[in-house]
């Protein structure tokens, strides 16, 4: 398919981004490929890598929409359409200068063995170039999503889908969690005023810190120490829908990679704790982070390489955490390779996995236990409709309802949105075991 003749040394920054762009586009995970393509780029320019190629993922739906009356044909020609996005995006939504934008996207055009195409590129590009104002207003008004997915979302929140299809082509803020057992918030708050970073106290999350600025996360006063973990606000809401589990054996049924086991931890003293998960890679940093914040000194936890539709429990354990394997539509900011790599036929494997899971760890949860179910989607097919089959097949489950002041409320559960400068897409639903 591509006929990239260079040594990758030799690329432009615009070609190592192309490269990546299209190793996303063939199916790869950003962070599978991530680490091999920034190594090739100098320190001084992996700012721009990293903006370039998230931002281009983030408006990758957005782009094509505006560049299709562009062509008098179809490009088929995957290598070719990353140089003319990632053209548009330098020149829509970045402080590049247009002539540097211009030539270097079609240097790289030429470098990954596309010469006879760079007139194309570079007829393109001068003509947005051209017309700035009138592109960008295309840019913002168009949703943004794959087809599929615009669909399901608006079929699932008519009323909300202008909003979601607008805060979901944002970044999303960097949050902290403070690890309570070291430091309070209100003195980490202080501690980072000193250091003069901005930052401020999370609203619905009482241990969240939001950073008004990007950095090295490893630079931060007390990382080293275990201070703080980087989490999702919304995320971090989690411990705070769970009984009192000091003295009680619970199970956090698929935990890599391991913030919300720490953050039970930091609030309560668990009799035991077992951790599962599928991928015994990721579960290494479940233990890595563990040992960070000093947490795994003090608490029986067990860390276990299992398929959640399958691990038994040696008796019934009086807690369930099951973060369910799910089309993480809800942290798409975050993941925005997810635009590409996610399709319309994933979503029923999903569900049915889910639905397996589920049934499954209900049959390890004791009379009287509780078990939190949560997902990082906002699909009602992954949320408040699993949940409905799950309690029209268990007779002996109930829902005890959350009261919060967050959220909306659904059939069983509460659904969070993604919303710029604020958490990202969760939902939640607790279930008691009544029989």
């Amino acid at each position: 398919m591509s006929q990239i003749h260079s040594s990758a040394k030799n690329l432009n920054l615009r070609a190592q981004v192309i490269k990546t762009l299209l190793a996303v586009q063939n199916g790869q995970s950003l962070t599978s490929v991530l680490n091999q393509h920034i190594n090739i780029v100098s320190d001084r320019d992996r700012g721009l890598y990293h903006e370039l190629t998230l931002g281009c993922l983030r408006q990758w739906h957005a782009l094509k929409a505006i560049t299709l009356p562009l062509l008098t044909k179809p490009l088929e020609n995957d290598a070719v359409e990353s140089c003319l996005y990632l053209g548009l995006y330098q020149l829509l939504c970045t402080r590049v200068p247009p002539h540097a934008a211009i030539s270097e996207t079609v240097t790289a055009a030429k470098q990954l063995g596309y010469e006879p195409l760079s007139g194309l590129v570079n007829a393109i590009l001068r003509r947005v170039s051209r017309e700035t104002e009138q592109f960008q207003t295309a840019l913002e008004q168009a949703h943004g999503l794959p087809s599929w997915l615009y669909k399901r979302v608006k079929k699932d929140w008519p009323e909300h889908l202008e909003d979601l299809c607008k805060n979901l082509k944002q970044t999303a803020p960097l949050t902290l969690r403070v690890n309570e057992r070291q430091v309070s918030r209100a003195e980490y708050l202080e501690i980072l005023e000193e250091e003069q970073i901005d930052a401020h106290a999370c609203e619905l999350s009482d241990v969240g810190i939001t950073l008004e600025q990007t950095g090295n996360i490893t630079d931060l006063p007390g990382f080293e120490a275990g201070g703080f973990s980087v989490q999702d606000e919304h995320a971090q809401l989690c411990a705070t829908l769970l009984p009192n589990l000091d003295d009680q054996v619970v199970v956090d049924a698929c935990a890599a990679p391991g913030g919300k086991l720490a953050h039970i931890l930091e609030r309560f003293n668990p009799k035991k704790i077992i951790a599962l998960d599928h991928d015994a890679k990721r579960l290494l940093r479940v233990a890595e982070n563990l040992e960070r914040l000093e947490l795994n000194e003090h608490a029986n936890v067990e860390i276990i390489t299992a398929d959640a539709t399958k691990w038994t429990a040696e008796q019934p354990v009086d807690c369930i955490v099951l973060d369910a394997p799910c089309s993480a539509i809800g942290v798409m900011r975050r993941h925005p390779d997810i635009r590409l790599l996610r399709h319309s036929t994933d979503i029923e494997k999903t569900v049915d996995l889910q639905k397996k899971i589920l049934a499954h760890m209900w049959q390890q949860l004791k009379v009287g236990g509780t078990l939190l179910y949560v997902t990082c989607s906002i699909l009602k097919v992954e949320n408040e409709q699993q949940m409905v089959n799950f309690f029209a097949e268990h007779a002996d489950a109930k829902e005890i309802k959350i009261e919060a002041n967050w959220g909306l409320t659904q059939i069983h559960g509460r659904q969070l949105l993604p919303e710029t400068g604020y958490g990202d897409g969760f939902y939640y639903c607790r279930i008691e075991k009544i029989a």
